[in-house]
C-alpha cells in the first residue's frame, strides 16, 4: 500500500487532518453517501470530458477508462450501503469542489489543461483519503477501500500526464497553483462533513 500511495502523498501539500478521520469514523453512512455521489460525479466529469474534446485520441481512452472504473465503484459503494440499510439519499454539496474549480480559466486549450488538473489533485485526495481510513475501518471497507488504492492513484497519474502531453508550456505553476488552493480546502476549518472536506470546524470547538 505504502508504494501505491507515495507518488500521491509526495504531490500533496498536506496530509489528510486527523480530527476528519476522526469524523468520518463517526458518521460512516455520511461518509459512504458522499463517496457514492463522488463516484458517480467522477464519472459524469470524464464523460463530459469526452463529449467535450471528442478529436483528443489519448483522452477518449484513458477518460473511458477511468469512467468504466467509477461508475463500478459506484456500484459497489452502493451495495454496502445496502448491506448496511442505508439511503442513497441527497447530499447538500461541500465547497471543495467548487472551491478547486473557481481557478479554473475560460480560454482553451488552458480550459482544458486546468480541468485536467484539478481532477488529478482531486482523485490524488480521494485516493489519500482512502489510505488513512484503512487501519481504522471493518474487515469489508478496509478491504474495499484498499481495492480502490490503485485505481484512484492511476487516475491521478493519467490526469495529469493528459495536462501535461496538451499544455503547450509548463504546467508546474499551474499545478502549485491548485495544490495551494486544495491544502487551503483541506486544512482550514470547515462546517460540513464530507469525503473531501477539510478540518472539522465543530471538533475544533469542542476542543
Amino acid at each position: 500500500m505504502k508504494q501505491t500511495i507515495l507518488p500521491v502523498t509526495e504531490f500533496l501539500l498536506c496530509p489528510t487532518p486527523d480530527t476528519w478521520v476522526t469524523a468520518a469514523l463517526q458518521d460512516q453512512a455520511t461518509m459512504l453517501i458522499d463517496h457514492a455521489h463522488c463516484e458517480k460525479k467522477a464519472a459524469s466529469t470524464a464523460f463530459s470530458l469526452m463529449y467535450r474534446y471528442a478529436k483528443r485520441y489519448d483522452l477518449l481512452q484513458k477518460v473511458s477508462r477511468l469512467a468504466r472504473e467509477e461508475l463500478r465503484h459506484f456500484e459497489q459503494v452502493l451495495k454496502i450501503m445496502q448491506q448496511r440499510g442505508i439511503d442513497y439519499g441527497h447530499l447538500s454539496p461541500g465547497r471543495y469542489a467548487k472551491g478547486m474549480s473557481a481557478g479554473i480559466r475560460e480560454s482553451e486549450p488552458q480550459r482544458l489543461i486546468d480541468t485536467l488538473i484539478v481532477c488529478g489533485i482531486i482523485e490524488a485526495r480521494s485516493c489519500e483519503r482512502f489510505a488513512v481510513l484503512i487501519p481504522h475501518l471493518d474487515e469489508e471497507l478496509k478491504a474495499f477501500y484498499t481495492s480502490l488504492l490503485k485505481s484512484e492513484a492511476r487516475h491521478y497519474a493519467d490526469y495529469i500526464t493528459l495536462a501535461r502531453e496538451y499544455a503547450q508550456e509548463s504546467i508546474d505553476e499551474r499545478v502549485v497553483y491548485f495544490l495551494e488552493k486544495e491544502r487551503e480546502l483541506i486544512a482550514s476549518p470547515d462546517d460540513k462533513f464530507r469525503f473531501h472536506s477539510g478540518a472539522p470546524a465543530w471538533m475544533e470547538v469542542m476542543a
